[in-house]
Protein backbone atom coordinates (compact mmCIF):
# COMPACT_ATOMS: atom_id res chain seq x y z
CA UNK A 1 0.00 0.00 0.00
CA UNK A 2 0.95 3.65 -0.44
CA UNK A 3 0.86 6.19 2.39
CA UNK A 4 -0.45 9.61 1.38
CA UNK A 5 0.10 12.54 3.71
CA UNK A 6 -1.30 16.06 4.04
CA UNK A 7 -4.74 15.45 2.54
CA UNK A 8 -6.77 18.53 3.51
CA UNK A 9 -10.58 18.49 3.70
CA UNK A 10 -12.84 21.34 4.76
CA UNK A 11 -14.74 20.40 7.93
CA UNK A 12 -18.04 21.15 6.17
CA UNK A 13 -17.32 18.51 3.54
CA UNK A 14 -15.77 15.73 5.63
CA UNK A 15 -17.01 12.62 3.79
CA UNK A 16 -15.41 9.43 2.56
CA UNK A 17 -16.25 10.41 -1.03
CA UNK A 18 -14.42 13.72 -0.65
CA UNK A 19 -11.43 11.93 0.89
CA UNK A 20 -11.22 9.53 -2.06
CA UNK A 21 -11.50 12.45 -4.48
CA UNK A 22 -8.67 14.36 -2.79
CA UNK A 23 -6.42 11.29 -2.59
CA UNK A 24 -6.99 10.43 -6.24
CA UNK A 25 -6.10 14.00 -7.21
CA UNK A 26 -2.93 13.87 -5.14
CA UNK A 27 -1.88 10.55 -6.70
CA UNK A 28 -2.88 11.73 -10.19
CA UNK A 29 -5.13 8.71 -10.74
CA UNK A 30 -8.82 8.11 -11.32
CA UNK A 31 -11.02 7.41 -8.29
CA UNK A 32 -11.85 4.00 -9.77
CA UNK A 33 -8.15 3.08 -9.53
CA UNK A 34 -8.34 3.28 -5.73
CA UNK A 35 -9.19 -0.20 -4.44
CA UNK A 36 -8.95 0.42 -0.70
CA UNK A 37 -8.32 3.33 1.63
CA UNK A 38 -7.49 3.21 5.34
CA UNK A 39 -7.13 6.24 7.59
CA UNK A 40 -3.81 6.26 9.46
CA UNK A 41 -4.03 9.72 11.06
CA UNK A 42 -6.59 12.50 11.31
CA UNK A 43 -6.03 15.87 12.93
CA UNK A 44 -7.51 19.36 12.84
CA UNK A 45 -5.74 22.34 11.31
CA UNK A 46 -7.07 25.40 13.17
CA UNK A 47 -4.24 27.81 12.40
CA UNK A 48 -6.54 30.02 10.32
CA UNK A 49 -9.64 29.64 12.52
CA UNK A 50 -12.55 29.87 11.93
CA UNK A 51 -11.45 28.39 8.58
CA UNK A 52 -10.84 24.79 9.64
CA UNK A 53 -9.52 21.73 7.84
CA UNK A 54 -9.09 18.10 8.73
CA UNK A 55 -5.65 16.80 7.78
CA UNK A 56 -5.59 13.14 6.80
CA UNK A 57 -2.80 10.62 6.39
CA UNK A 58 -4.11 7.53 4.62
CA UNK A 59 -2.90 4.18 3.34
CA UNK A 60 -4.13 3.41 -0.16
CA UNK A 61 -4.27 0.26 -2.22
CA UNK A 62 -4.14 1.44 -5.80
CA UNK A 63 -3.25 0.15 -9.25
CA UNK A 64 0.35 0.56 -10.40
CA UNK A 65 1.74 1.44 -6.97
CA UNK A 66 5.39 1.24 -8.05
CA UNK A 67 4.81 3.66 -10.91
CA UNK A 68 3.05 6.13 -8.62
CA UNK A 69 5.88 5.98 -6.08
CA UNK A 70 8.34 6.86 -8.84
CA UNK A 71 6.32 9.72 -10.33
CA UNK A 72 4.61 11.28 -7.29
CA UNK A 73 7.19 12.35 -4.75
CA UNK A 74 5.45 14.90 -2.54
CA UNK A 75 3.68 13.50 0.54
CA UNK A 76 3.70 9.93 -0.82
CA UNK A 77 5.72 6.98 0.52
CA UNK A 78 5.53 3.20 0.70
CA UNK A 79 3.43 2.22 3.71
CA UNK A 80 5.83 1.05 6.44
CA UNK A 81 5.30 -2.20 8.32
CA UNK A 82 4.43 -1.31 11.93
CA UNK A 83 2.99 -4.60 13.14
CA UNK A 84 3.89 -5.44 16.74
CA UNK A 85 5.44 -8.84 17.41
CA UNK A 86 5.76 -10.20 20.94
CA UNK A 87 9.45 -11.16 21.09
CA UNK A 88 9.62 -14.69 22.47
CA UNK A 89 10.76 -17.30 20.02
CA UNK A 90 9.06 -20.09 21.93
CA UNK A 91 9.87 -21.48 25.37
CA UNK A 92 9.49 -24.79 27.15
CA UNK A 93 8.95 -22.87 30.40
CA UNK A 94 5.81 -21.02 29.43
CA UNK A 95 3.65 -22.70 32.08
CA UNK A 96 5.44 -20.62 34.72
CA UNK A 97 2.96 -19.03 37.14
CA UNK A 98 3.01 -15.23 36.91
CA UNK A 99 1.13 -13.15 39.50
CA UNK A 100 0.10 -9.62 38.55
CA UNK A 101 -0.90 -7.16 41.26
CA UNK A 102 -3.45 -4.68 39.91
CA UNK A 103 -5.93 -4.79 37.04
CA UNK A 104 -5.40 -1.32 35.61
CA UNK A 105 -4.05 -0.89 32.06
CA UNK A 106 -0.52 -1.96 33.02
CA UNK A 107 -1.66 -5.13 34.76
CA UNK A 108 -4.26 -6.05 32.16
CA UNK A 109 -1.88 -5.70 29.23
CA UNK A 110 0.95 -7.50 31.00
CA UNK A 111 -1.49 -10.34 31.70
CA UNK A 112 -2.97 -10.32 28.21
CA UNK A 113 0.42 -10.58 26.51
CA UNK A 114 1.66 -13.31 28.86
CA UNK A 115 -1.43 -15.50 28.66
CA UNK A 116 -1.41 -15.07 24.89
CA UNK A 117 2.10 -16.53 24.95
CA UNK A 118 1.09 -19.50 27.08
CA UNK A 119 1.95 -18.41 30.61
CA UNK A 120 -0.16 -19.26 33.66
CA UNK A 121 -1.42 -15.88 34.89
CA UNK A 122 -3.20 -14.80 38.06
CA UNK A 123 -4.31 -11.18 38.44
CA UNK A 124 -5.18 -9.99 41.94
CA UNK A 125 -7.17 -6.79 42.50
CA UNK A 126 -7.91 -5.20 45.88
CA UNK A 127 -11.08 -3.59 44.53
CA UNK A 128 -14.19 -4.92 42.82
CA UNK A 129 -14.86 -5.92 39.24
CA UNK A 130 -16.21 -3.13 37.03
CA UNK A 131 -19.90 -3.98 37.36
CA UNK A 132 -19.79 -3.83 41.17
CA UNK A 133 -17.32 -0.98 41.30
CA UNK A 134 -19.61 1.30 39.27
CA UNK A 135 -22.38 0.77 41.81
CA UNK A 136 -20.02 1.39 44.72
CA UNK A 137 -18.69 4.64 43.24
CA UNK A 138 -22.18 5.90 42.33
CA UNK A 139 -23.29 5.19 45.91
CA UNK A 140 -20.30 7.14 47.24
CA UNK A 141 -21.12 10.15 45.08
CA UNK A 142 -24.72 10.11 46.34
CA UNK A 143 -24.15 9.31 50.03
CA UNK A 144 -20.51 10.32 50.65
CA UNK A 145 -19.90 6.89 52.23
CA UNK A 146 -16.48 5.75 51.02
CA UNK A 147 -15.41 2.16 50.38
CA UNK A 148 -11.70 2.17 51.22
CA UNK A 149 -10.89 -0.82 49.00
CA UNK A 150 -13.08 -0.15 45.97
CA UNK A 151 -13.45 3.42 44.71
CA UNK A 152 -12.25 5.66 41.88
CA UNK A 153 -8.62 4.80 42.66
CA UNK A 154 -8.97 1.06 43.36
CA UNK A 155 -10.76 -1.58 41.32
CA UNK A 156 -10.80 -3.28 37.95
CA UNK A 157 -9.64 -1.00 35.16
CA UNK A 158 -7.67 1.28 37.47
CA UNK A 159 -8.18 4.99 38.11
CA UNK A 160 -8.44 5.66 34.37
CA UNK A 161 -11.78 3.84 34.26
CA UNK A 162 -13.35 6.93 35.86
CA UNK A 163 -11.60 9.51 33.71
CA UNK A 164 -11.88 10.95 30.22
CA UNK A 165 -10.26 7.87 28.73
CA UNK A 166 -7.65 9.94 26.92
CA UNK A 167 -5.17 7.87 24.92
CA UNK A 168 -2.86 10.50 23.41
CA UNK A 169 0.78 10.45 24.45
CA UNK A 170 4.05 11.99 23.29
CA UNK A 171 5.93 8.69 23.59
CA UNK A 172 7.69 7.49 20.44
CA UNK A 173 6.48 4.06 19.30
CA UNK A 174 9.07 2.49 17.02
CA UNK A 175 8.26 -1.02 18.29
CA UNK A 176 4.50 -0.70 17.64
CA UNK A 177 3.38 -1.19 21.26
CA UNK A 178 1.05 1.80 21.16
CA UNK A 179 -0.62 0.54 18.01
CA UNK A 180 -1.00 -2.85 19.68
CA UNK A 181 -2.74 -1.21 22.65
CA UNK A 182 -5.16 0.69 20.42
CA UNK A 183 -5.90 -2.34 18.23
CA UNK A 184 -6.59 -4.37 21.35
CA UNK A 185 -9.00 -1.76 22.67
CA UNK A 186 -10.81 -1.71 19.32
CA UNK A 187 -11.05 -5.50 19.30
CA UNK A 188 -12.83 -5.29 22.66
CA UNK A 189 -15.34 -2.61 21.72
CA UNK A 190 -13.67 0.80 21.41
CA UNK A 191 -14.43 2.92 18.35
CA UNK A 192 -11.90 2.37 15.56
CA UNK A 193 -11.33 6.12 15.31
CA UNK A 194 -8.83 5.81 18.19
CA UNK A 195 -6.52 4.18 15.63
CA UNK A 196 -6.12 7.42 13.72
CA UNK A 197 -7.41 10.45 15.64
CA UNK A 198 -4.71 12.88 16.69
CA UNK A 199 -6.17 13.11 20.19
CA UNK A 200 -7.89 9.76 20.71
CA UNK A 201 -10.17 9.16 23.66
CA UNK A 202 -12.56 6.38 24.65
CA UNK A 203 -14.67 7.99 27.36
CA UNK A 204 -15.33 6.46 30.75
CA UNK A 205 -18.58 4.81 29.63
CA UNK A 206 -17.08 2.99 26.63
CA UNK A 207 -13.88 2.14 28.48
CA UNK A 208 -15.84 0.20 31.10
CA UNK A 209 -17.32 -2.06 28.42
CA UNK A 210 -13.91 -2.52 26.81
CA UNK A 211 -12.40 -3.62 30.12
CA UNK A 212 -15.23 -6.11 30.78
CA UNK A 213 -14.83 -7.62 27.30
CA UNK A 214 -11.07 -7.83 27.71
CA UNK A 215 -11.41 -9.52 31.11
CA UNK A 216 -13.90 -12.07 29.81
CA UNK A 217 -11.61 -12.96 26.91
CA UNK A 218 -8.66 -13.33 29.27
CA UNK A 219 -10.69 -15.64 31.51
CA UNK A 220 -11.49 -17.77 28.44
CA UNK A 221 -7.74 -17.89 27.77
CA UNK A 222 -7.04 -19.13 31.29
CA UNK A 223 -6.33 -16.04 33.42
CA UNK A 224 -7.45 -16.33 37.05
CA UNK A 225 -8.90 -12.99 38.22
CA UNK A 226 -9.23 -12.54 41.97
CA UNK A 227 -11.08 -9.46 43.23
CA UNK A 228 -11.17 -8.10 46.78
CA UNK A 229 -7.71 -9.63 47.05
CA UNK A 230 -5.12 -7.27 48.51
CA UNK A 231 -1.35 -7.71 48.47
CA UNK A 232 -0.34 -7.56 52.14
CA UNK A 233 3.23 -8.94 52.15
CA UNK A 234 6.04 -10.39 50.08
CA UNK A 235 7.60 -13.83 50.56
CA UNK A 236 11.32 -13.50 49.83
CA UNK A 237 14.15 -16.01 50.06
CA UNK A 238 17.79 -15.21 49.21
CA UNK A 239 16.61 -11.88 47.75
CA UNK A 240 14.28 -13.66 45.33
CA UNK A 241 10.48 -13.66 45.28
CA UNK A 242 8.98 -17.02 46.17
CA UNK A 243 5.42 -15.86 46.78
CA UNK A 244 3.09 -13.19 48.07
CA UNK A 245 0.70 -12.88 50.98
CA UNK A 246 -2.82 -11.67 50.25
CA UNK A 247 -5.51 -10.47 52.65
CA UNK A 248 -3.11 -11.16 55.57
CA UNK A 249 -4.00 -14.86 55.55
CA UNK A 250 -3.06 -16.63 52.30
CA UNK A 251 0.19 -17.36 50.46
CA UNK A 252 0.29 -17.55 46.66
CA UNK A 253 3.47 -19.21 45.40
CA UNK A 254 5.25 -17.65 42.43
CA UNK A 255 8.71 -16.58 41.29
CA UNK A 256 7.43 -13.65 39.22
CA UNK A 257 5.33 -10.78 40.56
CA UNK A 258 4.34 -7.82 38.39
CA UNK A 259 3.66 -4.81 40.63
CA UNK A 260 1.13 -2.96 38.48
CA UNK A 261 -0.02 -0.74 41.34
CA UNK A 262 -1.96 2.48 41.02
CA UNK A 263 -0.45 5.77 42.18
CA UNK A 264 -2.72 5.76 45.26
CA UNK A 265 -1.67 2.42 46.75
CA UNK A 266 -0.02 4.15 49.68
CA UNK A 267 -0.43 1.32 52.19
CA UNK A 268 1.16 -1.07 49.70
CA UNK A 269 4.08 1.33 49.18
CA UNK A 270 4.65 1.28 52.95
CA UNK A 271 4.60 -2.53 52.96
CA UNK A 272 7.18 -2.59 50.16
CA UNK A 273 9.41 -0.19 52.09
CA UNK A 274 9.12 -2.48 55.11
CA UNK A 275 10.42 -5.26 52.86
CA UNK A 276 13.36 -3.08 51.83
CA UNK A 277 12.23 -2.69 48.23
CA UNK A 278 14.23 0.12 46.63
CA UNK A 279 11.86 3.11 46.36
CA UNK A 280 12.64 6.80 45.93
CA UNK A 281 10.52 9.93 46.07
CA UNK A 282 10.06 11.92 42.87
CA UNK A 283 8.60 15.32 41.95
CA UNK A 284 4.91 15.63 41.17
CA UNK A 285 2.31 18.41 41.04
CA UNK A 286 -0.67 19.60 43.07
CA UNK A 287 -3.41 22.16 42.50
CA UNK A 288 -7.07 22.55 41.68
CA UNK A 289 -9.68 21.78 38.99
CA UNK A 290 -11.08 24.70 37.01
CA UNK A 291 -14.39 24.72 35.12
CA UNK A 292 -15.52 26.86 32.16
CA UNK A 293 -18.45 26.76 29.73
CA UNK A 294 -17.48 24.36 26.95
CA UNK A 295 -18.73 26.77 24.28
CA UNK A 296 -16.17 29.31 25.49
CA UNK A 297 -13.36 26.81 25.02
CA UNK A 298 -14.72 25.81 21.59
CA UNK A 299 -14.86 29.44 20.49
CA UNK A 300 -11.26 30.02 21.53
CA UNK A 301 -9.85 26.85 19.99
CA UNK A 302 -11.98 26.65 16.83
CA UNK A 303 -13.15 30.20 16.24
CA UNK A 304 -16.73 28.85 16.37
CA UNK A 305 -18.83 27.66 19.30
CA UNK A 306 -20.19 24.46 17.79
CA UNK A 307 -20.04 22.35 14.63
CA UNK A 308 -21.56 18.96 13.89
CA UNK A 309 -18.21 17.59 12.72
CA UNK A 310 -16.18 18.87 15.66
CA UNK A 311 -15.80 17.38 19.12
CA UNK A 312 -15.81 19.50 22.26
CA UNK A 313 -12.47 21.30 22.18
CA UNK A 314 -9.57 20.59 24.51
CA UNK A 315 -6.53 22.62 25.49
CA UNK A 316 -3.04 22.18 26.90
CA UNK A 317 -1.46 25.09 28.72
CA UNK A 318 1.91 25.64 30.39
CA UNK A 319 3.49 28.53 32.29
CA UNK A 320 6.65 29.15 34.30
CA UNK A 321 5.90 31.18 37.41
CA UNK A 322 8.31 33.88 38.68
CA UNK A 323 9.26 31.44 41.45
CA UNK A 324 10.52 29.03 38.79
CA UNK A 325 7.72 26.54 39.40
CA UNK A 326 5.94 24.98 36.47
CA UNK A 327 2.20 25.58 36.22
CA UNK A 328 0.24 23.52 33.70
CA UNK A 329 -3.12 22.09 32.75
CA UNK A 330 -3.50 18.39 33.35
CA UNK A 331 -6.07 15.75 32.39
CA UNK A 332 -8.30 18.22 30.54
CA UNK A 333 -11.86 16.87 30.26
CA UNK A 334 -13.97 18.51 27.52
CA UNK A 335 -17.68 18.38 28.27
CA UNK A 336 -16.89 16.53 31.47
CA UNK A 337 -17.33 16.43 35.23
CA UNK A 338 -15.23 17.08 38.30
CA UNK A 339 -15.47 13.98 40.50
CA UNK A 340 -14.78 13.13 44.11
CA UNK A 341 -11.88 10.66 43.75
CA UNK A 342 -11.08 10.06 47.42
CA UNK A 343 -9.62 6.75 48.58
CA UNK A 344 -8.63 7.31 52.23
CA UNK A 345 -10.70 8.02 55.32
CA UNK A 346 -11.12 11.72 56.16
CA UNK A 347 -9.14 12.83 53.11
CA UNK A 348 -10.45 14.39 49.91
CA UNK A 349 -9.11 14.57 46.35
CA UNK A 350 -10.75 15.38 43.01
CA UNK A 351 -10.23 14.28 39.44
CA UNK A 352 -11.88 14.86 36.05
CA UNK A 353 -14.09 12.53 34.00
CA UNK A 354 -15.85 12.62 30.63
CA UNK A 355 -18.25 10.30 28.86
CA UNK A 356 -17.59 9.41 25.23
CA UNK A 357 -19.87 12.15 23.89
CA UNK A 358 -18.26 14.85 26.07
CA UNK A 359 -21.58 16.64 26.20
CA UNK A 360 -21.97 17.98 29.77
CA UNK A 361 -21.55 21.54 28.49
CA UNK A 362 -18.77 22.32 30.98
CA UNK A 363 -15.03 21.88 30.41
CA UNK A 364 -12.71 21.13 33.30
CA UNK A 365 -9.01 20.65 33.78
CA UNK A 366 -6.55 20.45 36.61
CA UNK A 367 -4.30 23.48 36.99
CA UNK A 368 -1.35 22.18 38.94
CA UNK A 369 1.98 23.41 40.27
CA UNK A 370 5.17 21.39 40.48
CA UNK A 371 6.53 20.40 43.88
CA UNK A 372 9.75 18.60 44.80
CA UNK A 373 11.87 17.43 47.72
CA UNK A 374 12.41 21.02 48.88
CA UNK A 375 8.67 21.12 49.59
CA UNK A 376 8.01 17.68 51.03
CA UNK A 377 11.32 16.06 52.07
CA UNK A 378 13.52 13.30 50.73
CA UNK A 379 11.83 10.00 51.53
CA UNK A 380 8.96 8.27 49.73
CA UNK A 381 6.71 8.59 52.76
CA UNK A 382 7.56 12.31 53.00
CA UNK A 383 6.10 12.76 49.52
CA UNK A 384 3.03 10.69 50.34
CA UNK A 385 2.47 12.45 53.66
CA UNK A 386 2.64 15.82 51.86
CA UNK A 387 -0.29 14.69 49.72
CA UNK A 388 -2.13 13.29 52.72
CA UNK A 389 -1.80 16.48 54.74
CA UNK A 390 -3.32 18.59 51.97
CA UNK A 391 -6.13 16.08 51.40
CA UNK A 392 -6.94 16.07 55.12
CA UNK A 393 -7.22 19.86 55.14
CA UNK A 394 -9.43 19.73 52.04
CA UNK A 395 -11.71 17.25 53.78
CA UNK A 396 -11.98 19.47 56.86
CA UNK A 397 -12.45 22.79 55.04
CA UNK A 398 -15.02 21.27 52.68
CA UNK A 399 -16.85 19.66 55.60
CA UNK A 400 -16.21 16.23 54.02
CA UNK A 401 -17.46 17.53 50.64
CA UNK A 402 -15.67 18.83 47.53
CA UNK A 403 -14.59 22.43 48.33
CA UNK A 404 -15.48 24.82 45.50
CA UNK A 405 -15.04 28.55 44.93
CA UNK A 406 -15.40 31.15 42.19
CA UNK A 407 -12.07 32.22 40.73
CA UNK A 408 -12.69 35.86 41.70
CA UNK A 409 -13.24 34.87 45.31
CA UNK A 410 -10.17 32.64 45.23
CA UNK A 411 -8.13 35.70 44.23
CA UNK A 412 -9.87 37.81 46.89
CA UNK A 413 -9.30 35.14 49.56
CA UNK A 414 -12.95 34.76 50.53
CA UNK A 415 -15.65 32.09 50.49
CA UNK A 416 -18.10 32.19 47.58
CA UNK A 417 -21.85 32.31 48.18
CA UNK A 418 -23.25 31.69 44.69
CA UNK A 419 -22.34 30.79 41.11
CA UNK A 420 -22.06 33.13 38.15
CA UNK A 421 -23.34 32.61 34.60
CA UNK A 422 -22.97 28.82 34.65
CA UNK A 423 -23.22 26.00 37.16
CA UNK A 424 -20.63 23.32 37.92
CA UNK A 425 -20.83 19.76 36.63
CA UNK A 426 -19.73 17.61 39.55
CA UNK A 427 -20.08 13.96 40.56
CA UNK A 428 -20.24 13.98 44.34
CA UNK A 429 -21.47 16.42 46.95
CA UNK A 430 -19.78 19.83 47.25
CA UNK A 431 -19.72 22.93 49.45
CA UNK A 432 -18.36 26.47 49.19
CA UNK A 433 -14.98 26.88 50.91
CA UNK A 434 -11.85 29.02 50.69
CA UNK A 435 -9.24 26.94 48.88
CA UNK A 436 -6.55 29.41 49.99
CA UNK A 437 -6.92 27.78 53.40
CA UNK A 438 -6.16 24.34 51.95
CA UNK A 439 -3.18 24.75 49.63
CA UNK A 440 0.13 26.42 50.61
CA UNK A 441 0.51 30.07 49.73
CA UNK A 442 3.21 29.34 47.15
CA UNK A 443 0.85 26.98 45.32
CA UNK A 444 -2.09 29.42 45.37
CA UNK A 445 0.06 32.31 44.14
CA UNK A 446 1.41 30.19 41.27
CA UNK A 447 -2.11 29.05 40.33
CA UNK A 448 -3.35 32.65 40.07
CA UNK A 449 -0.29 33.69 38.06
CA UNK A 450 -0.81 30.75 35.74
CA UNK A 451 -4.54 31.32 35.25
CA UNK A 452 -3.99 35.00 34.50
CA UNK A 453 -1.40 34.05 31.89
CA UNK A 454 -3.67 31.37 30.43
CA UNK A 455 -6.28 34.12 30.04
CA UNK A 456 -4.00 35.64 27.39
CA UNK A 457 -4.08 32.33 25.48
CA UNK A 458 -7.76 31.43 25.87
CA UNK A 459 -10.10 34.40 26.14
CA UNK A 460 -12.13 34.13 29.32
CA UNK A 461 -9.94 31.54 31.01
CA UNK A 462 -9.47 33.94 33.92
CA UNK A 463 -13.12 35.02 34.02
CA UNK A 464 -14.39 35.89 37.47
CA UNK A 465 -17.07 33.19 37.54
CA UNK A 466 -14.80 30.32 36.53
CA UNK A 467 -15.36 27.63 39.16
CA UNK A 468 -12.46 25.98 40.93
CA UNK A 469 -12.64 22.78 42.96
CA UNK A 470 -10.10 21.32 45.31
CA UNK A 471 -7.89 19.58 45.48
CA UNK A 472 -5.90 17.72 42.83
CA UNK A 473 -2.95 15.84 44.34
CA UNK A 474 -2.80 12.57 42.39
CA UNK A 475 -1.39 13.90 39.11
CA UNK A 476 1.27 11.19 39.11
CA UNK A 477 2.89 8.78 41.50
CA UNK A 478 4.94 10.55 44.17
CA UNK A 479 7.37 7.62 44.22
CA UNK A 480 9.36 5.40 41.89
CA UNK A 481 9.95 1.70 42.57
CA UNK A 482 13.38 1.40 41.00
CA UNK A 483 14.08 -1.33 38.45
CA UNK A 484 17.11 -2.43 36.44
CA UNK A 485 17.59 -3.02 32.72
CA UNK A 486 15.79 -6.37 33.05
CA UNK A 487 12.82 -4.64 34.72
CA UNK A 488 13.54 -6.29 38.10
CA UNK A 489 13.52 -4.34 41.35
CA UNK A 490 16.34 -4.97 43.82
CA UNK A 491 14.41 -8.15 44.70
CA UNK A 492 14.71 -10.63 41.85
CA UNK A 493 11.39 -11.60 40.30
CA UNK A 494 9.62 -8.41 41.44
CA UNK A 495 8.71 -6.28 38.40
CA UNK A 496 7.60 -2.68 39.11
CA UNK A 497 5.23 -1.62 36.35
CA UNK A 498 3.00 1.23 35.27
CA UNK A 499 1.92 4.50 36.82
CA UNK A 500 2.03 3.58 40.49
CA UNK A 501 5.61 2.37 40.11
CA UNK A 502 6.53 5.67 38.48
CA UNK A 503 7.04 4.56 34.88
CA UNK A 504 4.00 5.91 33.07
CA UNK A 505 1.32 8.55 33.16
CA UNK A 506 -2.09 7.66 31.79
CA UNK A 507 -3.86 4.77 30.11
CA UNK A 508 -1.73 4.33 27.00
CA UNK A 509 1.74 4.59 28.54
CA UNK A 510 0.65 2.33 31.40
CA UNK A 511 -0.58 -0.31 28.96
CA UNK A 512 2.65 0.00 26.98
CA UNK A 513 4.70 -0.44 30.15
CA UNK A 514 2.68 -3.56 30.92
CA UNK A 515 3.69 -4.93 27.51
CA UNK A 516 7.35 -4.08 28.20
CA UNK A 517 7.32 -5.97 31.49
CA UNK A 518 5.63 -8.95 29.83
CA UNK A 519 8.41 -8.88 27.25
CA UNK A 520 11.02 -8.84 30.04
CA UNK A 521 9.51 -11.96 31.62
CA UNK A 522 9.39 -13.70 28.23
CA UNK A 523 13.02 -12.78 27.57
CA UNK A 524 13.95 -14.23 30.96
CA UNK A 525 12.41 -17.60 30.20
CA UNK A 526 13.81 -17.62 26.66
CA UNK A 527 17.33 -16.89 27.93
CA UNK A 528 17.55 -13.81 25.74
CA UNK A 529 18.81 -10.31 26.41
CA UNK A 530 16.39 -7.40 26.38
CA UNK A 531 17.13 -5.13 23.46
Amino acid sequence: MIRVRQVLIDIDNDTKEELITKVAHKLRVSKKDIKKILINKKSLDARKKPILYFVYEVDVEVSKEDKILKTVKKDVIKTPNTNYIFPTGGSINQQKHIVIVGSGPAGLFAGYMLVSDGYDVTIIERGEKIEDRIKTVDKFWKTNKLNLESNIQFGEGGAGTFSDGKLNTLVKDKEGRMRKVFETFVSFGASDDILYMNKPHIGTDILRTVIINMRNKMIDMGVNFRYSTKLTDLVVKDNCITGIEVNNNEIIETNDVVLALGHSARDTFQMLLNNKVDITAKPFAVGIRIMHPQEMINKSQYGISNHKNLESASYKLTYKAPSGRGVYSFCMCPGGYVVNASSEKNRLVVNGMSYHKRDSGVANSAIVVTVNSNDFGNTPMDAINYQRKLESIAYDKGKALIPIQLYKDFKDNKVSTNFGKFNPMIKGKYSFANINEILPKYICESIVQGIEYFGTKIEGFNREDAIIAGIETRTSSPIRINRNEKFNSNIKGLYPCGEGAGYSGGITTSAMDGIKVAEAIAFKYNNKDIT
